[in-house]
């Protein structure tokens, strides 16, 4: 374990300028896309031309390379595999947290973190807007859309983190009482199952989500208007290869561990209730 302390400065600023660049980055890719397909039937063009001009936040900015894209929006394209390998080195695993972890998992840890960072980002847009509905009367025509559209990262986001931390339901029932070897064999299944639903749904659904979600940048259809089946439909087959991925790498790191044996009193955390006892003045 770390002796550096955990929730630093640090591991909020990565995070927080990594979704900023993200955030900044997803809402201008109708100009990227405009950039990389030249080819594009001109119908289609001009329908996600007049798009990206509706909905730029600087339209004043004139595009690089004679392109849509301006300067911002490359500064965060570069930025974020920059702000994503620095801020997975600073992250300091917190107590709670999986110890025994690999270098690799250090991804998996700094999408955590970015979730967590979305959880309050979307919470504050739920209070802003009930403060705007109920105290002022000025409810917002974004505040629902936006905490839908942020409430999908974070449920596909939280899925890659609970698969490397190893706390996404298992039924240990038979796995407890079988030898080491069948306990590999069944660890063995279960990666390569989820590998296989991973490929498939790829397979699958490439097309109808990078072709006729992603590359029409198709909205969603309301007054904010965000292009959630644009980012969210590809964000999960993303999230399942990355999924499938850690699942393979739980395997590889975990083969040779001893056999553990789960009791119910694996789901209480010491330091929480330790922390709840304080709180209330208990012994």
């Amino acid at each position: 374990m770390s002796d550096k302390q955990t929730g630093n400065l640090a591991e909020w600023l990565w995070p927080s300028a990594f979704l900023l660049c993200a955030g900044w980055t997803i809402w201008h890719i109708p100009a990227f896309i405009l950039d990389f397909s030249p080819n594009m039937a001109e119908s289609l063009k001009a329908q996600i031309s007049e798009l990206h001009m509706r909905k730029q936040v600087n339209p004043g900015m004139p595009g690089l390379f004679g392109g849509f894209a301006d300067a911002i929006d490359w500064f965060c394209v570069l930025a974020m595999p920059i702000i994503f390998f620095f801020g997975s080195r600073a992250i300091v695993v917190a107590p709670m947290e999986y110890q025994d972890y690999k270098p690799w998992d250090k991804i998996a840890l700094f999408v955590g973190r970015c979730t967590m960072i979305m959880i309050i980002s979307m919470t504050c847009v739920m209070l802003y807007e009930v403060f705007l509905r109920y105290a002022l009367e000025t409810p917002t025509k974004w505040a629902n859309e936006l905490t839908l559209w942020i409430a999908g990262f974070v449920f596909l986001c939280s899925g890659f983190y609970a698969m490397q931390q190893r706390c996404h339901i298992r039924i240990f029932l038979l796995y407890d009482v079988v030898p080491r070897w069948m306990q590999k064999l069944f660890d063995t299944l279960s990666a390569l199952l989820i590998t296989f639903f991973a490929i498939g749904l790829v397979f699958g659904s490439y097309k109808q989500v990078f072709v006729n979600k992603f590359y029409r940048w198709e909205m969603f259809g309301t007054a904010f208007d965000p292009p959630i089946p644009a980012t969210i439909q590809p964000m999960i087959l993303i999230i399942t290869v990355l999924i499938a991925l850690q699942a393979l790498a739980n395997l590889i790191a975990d083969w040779n561990n001893e056999p553990e044996k789960h009791t119910a009193a694996d789901d209480i955390d010491e330091q929480e209730l330790e922390a709840i006892k304080r709180s209330v003045g208990a012994d």
